[in-house]
């Protein structure tokens, strides 16, 4: 999967997370793994014009997806001919994302995440512009938030406890086993 990002917010934001959260995101609704995506971050500016352009509406926003093409959710992977599928752009506009990550009670990159997530189903057909479709996406776009936290609690546990074992074994003048691949350390 190949997930493009690009700065220009002028914000310093750890890229990593986002395309990491772009990429659970993905593999949770089983996108083909040849897709690809792009991020922008943008300033206050250039979002106010890219929604006043597209959105005829005034003013910055938080998050806009613009889809490159019908994603085809029934197209496998491994299908004859099954190339990358151009998903599109999602632009996000930090400084506009830090004043509601406030109003909600937790940080920017937690902020971040949710409309990284948030543009991710844009692109996949999701709207929020009935209720019922609201309901649907933000109870997916939930989900998705809570495994992905899961998964890196647990991904953070397991680095910690491998690092533990290693301290107790290098004190105790054991050495940890070679692994298929010569490479040293425990699953």
């Amino acid at each position: 999967m190949s997930i493009e990002i690009a700065n220009e917010s002028g914000v310093a934001v750890p890229e990593e997370t986002i395309v990491s959260v772009a990429r659970f995101a993905l593999d949770k609704m089983s996108v083909n793994p040849m897709a690809e995506l792009s991020i922008l971050l943008v300033d206050l500016d250039v979002m106010a014009d890219l929604h006043e352009r597209w959105m005829d509406l005034p003013g910055p926003t938080d998050v806009m997806s613009f889809p490159m093409d019908e994603y085809d959710s029934a197209r496998r992977p491994d299908a004859v001919g099954a190339g990358p599928e151009l998903l599109g752009d999602i632009v996000l506009c930090p400084a506009f994302a830090r004043d509601q990550a406030r109003k909600a009670g937790h940080g920017l990159l937690e902020e971040l995440h949710l409309l990284t997530v948030h543009g991710v189903l844009h692109l996949l057909g999701y709207d929020h512009a009935e209720p019922q479709e609201e309901r649907e996406m933000f109870a997916l776009q939930n989900r998705i938030l809570a495994d992905y936290r899961a998964a890196k609690e647990e991904a953070e546990r397991l680095a910690a406890q491998r690092s533990a074992d290693s301290k107790v074994l290098g004190a105790a003048g054991l050495e940890e086993p070679e692994q298929p691949g010569g490479q040293p350390g425990a699953s």
